[in-house]
């Protein structure tokens, strides 16, 4: 799909990645609408129109696609990239269980939801979800998460493969580790994180070319197929990933 001229909804789009997307989006002549949960217009967000949405809540998502096609008209690419995590395990209260399944997984079941019809009616549409590398590999600290976001990536297989035969294109994003403030709970990925505007110009090319599943590291597919030939090894190589990660948090930081 080439966005010059086409109508495209960011969530999560007032910082991070969502912000980085909207930017290169409206760069390249796309009417841009950003979302947040912000009540008032962010800073930084000037440019795109901006509605205020918790996508949390299915009423806001279907609030937020109804917005946009009563003032743009139509949606021709929806970039359901809100996101949420926490450091947690089986023990963390039932409230963070809900609120990260809501933003990281029926986020994009709510918005698939409310924005299809529109598309199916048209005939073409593309959906771009934000997952994550931790829905094809996993993460350390947060069992939510990478629970949350290998489902996100199952949901988006489905929409693929559904709907490609009526105009519908799916990507999933799977970025690695990225400079936004959510590696403030994971600092051991800063080490090889990459700016939103490398992931921005990424998935630009990405949906020129229609791809289903983008990458940001090349290391990604390597270690997920890794994980798909000898699961055994993987685990054990989890176990000592974790070790290390938990051993740097425990570290002393130095003063200032």
């Amino acid at each position: 799909m080439d966005v010059n001229g086409r109508t495209v909804v960011v969530t999560g789009g007032a910082s991070g990645i969502g912000r980085g997307l909207a930017a290169r989006f409206a760069a390249e002549g796309a009417r841009v609408v950003v979302s947040d949960l912000a009540p008032g217009e962010p800073a930084g967000t000037s440019g795109p129109r901006y509605v205020q949405a918790d996508v949390g809540r299915e009423a806001d998502v279907e609030r937020l696609v109804a917005d946009v096609l009563a003032h743009e008209g139509r949606i021709d690419l929806f970039c359901s990239n809100a996101g949420t995590g926490h450091e947690m395990d089986p023990m963390t209260p039932q409230d963070v269980w809900d609120e990260v399944f809501a933003v990281n997984v029926m986020s994009h079941v709510w918005a698939a939801r409310h924005v299809l019809p529109h598309m199916l009616e048209r005939g073409t549409g593309y959906l771009l979800n934000t997952a994550s590398a931790s829905g094809l590999l996993t993460e350390l600290t947060s069992p939510g998460y990478a629970a949350s976001k290998h489902a996100a990536v199952g949901f988006a297989e489905w929409l693929a493969f559904t709907y490609a035969d009526r105009g519908i294109r799916t990507s999933v994003l799977c970025p690695e580790a990225v400079r936004t403030p959510i590696l403030d709970a994971a600092p051991y990925l800063l080490s090889n994180a990459i700016t939103v505007e490398e992931v921005a110009e990424t998935v630009l090319q990405a949906v020129r070319d229609e791809r289903f599943m983008i990458y940001t590291h090349p290391t990604t597919p390597v270690r997920f197929q890794r994980k798909a030939m000898d699961y055994e090894a993987y685990i054990a190589e989890m176990r000592v990933r974790r070790s290390a990660a938990t051993r740097r948090s425990e570290a002393p930081r130095p003063p200032g």
